[in-house]
């Protein structure tokens, strides 16, 4: 099938050949479980050793073999304050290169429609809250993780690039903080979910007196399951169509002292919490206007209490030995 050429986008049903790359992280994998839950059983997968997505000559051989006919662009290096901060060289390349070859062999080989992750920290970091989709780039954004942020939006300019010049049908979705079953809970690396979901475990079972939050307690954030973002994902890709990327969230945010607290309370953790004020506390407030998403039909289901009770007992379970290693 010719990319430039007039095309009869198939419907999105169970016998579609779907691509989800990054099917071992903790967004592709709940995308690649969403879709068999759904139906989807022609799922390709390939894992990092058998499909380097930073080679391009591998990706173009890859979609030149494979007549992919759907992608959920998932793969990313990712990571939190720390890591964003330490390894920015990694955080702007990695995830441009990845991008980059993976839209381009997409549109070349005919795929008929790719779902490109972004992430909420494309937005500037005063911007009003809470943050439409018209936000994105109108203002500084936060330093920390400024070079993942800008990865992330060459990505979204890619796809509304080949979307405008070449009919390339890409949309992109824009996720608020995730969290769930499969996260990554090394403390250097890791989200502040799962490291405070490690710390209050560690603090519990050492029978420590206080557990140390990074910053003031103060900052705002939404947070949002994985599981609900990949019903989100599998949702969008059948029902969205348009240029513009769309936010993912549930609308609502706690203060990180309040997420403590409820980690805390998950765990089991019944001490003291300390909040040390010399780590820095990212950007003041994020929360995602979702109006657009919701006005197409879909809310997000599972709350932050019984999300933080799902991803304790999965770090009992695997997290907790991953973690260690």
């Amino acid at each position: 099938m010719s990319p430039t050429g007039a095309r009869q986008v198939p419907e999105f049903g169970p016998s579609a050949k779907i691509f989800v790359a990054g099917h071992r992280g903790l967004v592709g994998s709940a995308i690649s479980t969403a879709l068999r839950d759904g139906g989807h059983e022609n799922l390709v997968e390939r894992t990092r050793a058998e499909l380097d997505l930073t080679d391009q000559a591998a990706v173009d051989a890859f979609f030149d073999a494979e007549d992919i006919e759907f992608v959920f662009l998932a793969a990313a290096k990712v990571g939190g304050i720390h890591a964003n901060n330490t390894e920015r060289a990694e955080f702007i390349y990695d995830n441009l290169v990845i991008e980059t070859n993976v839209i381009d062999a997409a549109y070349r080989h005919g795929v008929e429609k790719l779902l490109f992750l972004g992430s909420s920290c494309i937005y500037p970091k005063l911007a009003d809250q809470p943050i439409r989709e018209e936000a994105l780039l109108t203002g500084p954004l936060e330093e920390t993780n400024e070079p993942y942020a800008i990865a992330k939006i060459a990505g979204v300019k890619l796809c509304e690039a080949y979307r405008r010049q070449y009919g390339f049908d890409a949309i992109s979705l824009m996720p608020t903080n995730l969290y769930g079953p499969g996260d990554n809970f090394d403390l250097e690396s890791s989200h502040v979910i799962p490291a405070l979901v490690r710390k209050a475990h560690e603090a519990k079972v050492t029978g420590a007196p206080t557990m140390t939050v990074w910053g003031s307690g103060e900052p705002r954030r939404e947070f949002l399951h994985v599981r609900d973002l990949a019903d989100a994902t599998v949702f969008l890709m059948a029902n969205y169509d348009e240029e513009i990327p769309i936010n993912v969230g549930v609308g609502e945010d706690v203060t990180v002292r309040e997420l403590a607290e409820l980690v805390a309370d998950a765990v089991g953790f019944t001490g003291e919490l300390a909040f040390d004020g010399s780590k820095p506390d990212g950007t003041p407030r994020k929360v995602l206007d979702v109006s657009r998403l919701n006005a197409l039909g879909w809310r997000a289901k599972i709350s932050l209490p019984d999300g933080l009770a799902e991803t304790y007992r999965w770090y009992l379970e695997d997290g907790d030995a991953l973690a260690a290693e």
